[in-house]
């Protein structure tokens, strides 16, 4: 194993990205404070140019190539931040680039991508998959293949964002980010323990697509057999052998969250922060949501990112305040007379929730004769009024059965 990055090298790398990169809010979260009973800050990287950390890590490495390997062009594999990134630090510094991305890469990230100016190239399923077809291009073309985390320089730029943490927060104890291949982590832990080695650094990954927890406990990165996850910008199947190494030094514990989680941590940033957050960006707070991290105050919570496709921006919010019990769907059967629907609504609005789809299903095998499901989706004020809602339903004789809030979501 080599050594690792050193402050020295986060601290060059910040002179590089000065004037390029921008130096990003930290925002209080009332409510994250209010729950943890400490100050909770949010490092708001989704408000970073190309909406994403990435350009810092992409600008540094590139800008550090000598005039004959720019000739030459760059590639890179991303399911769009690290595209974006790489996109934007290339043409910046006037170098051709090409992205390869997974075939299912959000929309947005795709438009974006190129409009930065790199030509788009799709290749599998995964970042893992693009990973591969990007070497075989750079060995085919002799284009600089720009890793999306396993590389020095990258590193050394993501680590630049907790410089401005401990600048704009001088008395933080606990900084939480996402881990996906370990680069922004890797250069959070470098600066934090070079200038505060009292100050935590916790990694959070998504349980679908959580590589490290196994790697760490084996003592060398582990390829997950399979992985799935929303937080698709975090979804990578194997630590790097660079990162790895920073992690296991460095970072004080990496847990995990569910999906679920993450959802209610997104709509909580919508709701309560105003804040639009992709969900890779997003699982930091969804562990302190969760209750996943003992933390110590005050306690920063990166969002790296607030690339999202609107289409999935709508199905998880849904998703999410299914998951906040604020979104309900069921099915309900009752006999097919008349009445008997105006009956079930009214039962409904007595409750005070409110219907937002209506599907009146008689044709199905599954019914009696004599026997209609209805389908409804009702908005509730939280957990608690939908189980009130229920059980007024079982009560009067319904049968009742739950359905998933979105399942393109789950």
């Amino acid at each position: 194993m080599g050594d690792l990055v050193s402050l020295a090298d986060v601290e060059a790398a910040r002179e590089l990205i000065a004037g390029v990169v921008r130096t990003t809010p930290l925002e209080p979260s009332r409510p994250l404070s209010a729950l943890l009973g400490v100050p909770t800050w949010l490092k708001c990287e989704n408000l970073q140019r190309a909406g994403s950390y990435k350009v810092r890590g992409a600008y540094v490495r590139i800008s550090r190539l000598s005039p004959a390997e720019r000739a030459r062009g760059v590639v890179a594999a991303s399911a769009g931040n690290h595209a974006q990134g790489v996109a934007l630090a290339a043409g910046l510094l006037g170098i051709p680039s090409t992205v390869f991305m997974p075939v299912g890469a959000p929309l947005p990230k795709v438009v974006a991508t190129r409009g930065y100016g790199a030509a788009v190239e799709f290749r599998g399923d995964t970042v893992d998959d693009a990973l591969v077809a990007a070497r075989e291009f750079a060995d085919e073309t002799g284009a600089m293949f720009i890793h999306p985390f396993d590389h020095p320089d990258v590193i050394a730029g993501q680590g630049t964002v907790a410089l401005e943490i401990l600048e704009q927060c001088p008395d933080v104890r606990t900084i939480v980010t996402g881990v996906g291949g370990g680069g922004l982590i890797s250069g959070l832990a470098v600066a934090v323990k070079a200038l505060r080695p009292d100050v935590r650094v916790i990694g959070v990954q998504a349980a679908g697509a959580a590589a490290f927890p196994p790697s760490l406990a084996a003592g060398a990165p582990v390829r997950l057999t399979g992985f799935g996850t929303i937080a698709d910008g975090i979804a990578v199947g194997c630590p790097g052998d660079v990162t790895f190494q920073h992690v296991a030094e460095l970072v004080d514990d990496v847990v995990t969250v569910s999906d679920e989680d993450i959802s209610r941590a997104l709509v909580t940033l919508l709701e309560r922060g105003k804040l639009v957050v992709e969900p890779a960006g997003a699982v930091g707070v969804a562990a302190l949501l969760a209750g996943a991290i003992q933390v110590d105050g005050p306690v920063v919570a990166v969002l790296s990112g607030g690339n999202i496709d609107p289409l999935l921006l709508l199905r998880l919010i849904e998703h999410g305040l299914a998951a906040a019990g604020r979104y309900l769907r069921f099915a309900v059967r009752c006999g097919d007379r008349p009445g008997q629907l105006a009956s079930l609504l009214a039962r409904i609005a007595e409750h005070q929730a409110n219907i937002v789809e209506v599907e009146h299903l008689r044709h199905t095998p599954l019914l009696r004769i004599g026997e209609v499901e209805v389908a409804l989706s009702v908005e509730t004020r939280g957990a608690g009024h939908s189980e009130a809602l229920l059980r007024t339903l079982r009560e009067a004789g319904y049968s009742v059965r739950l359905a998933p809030a979105n399942p393109q979501a789950d």
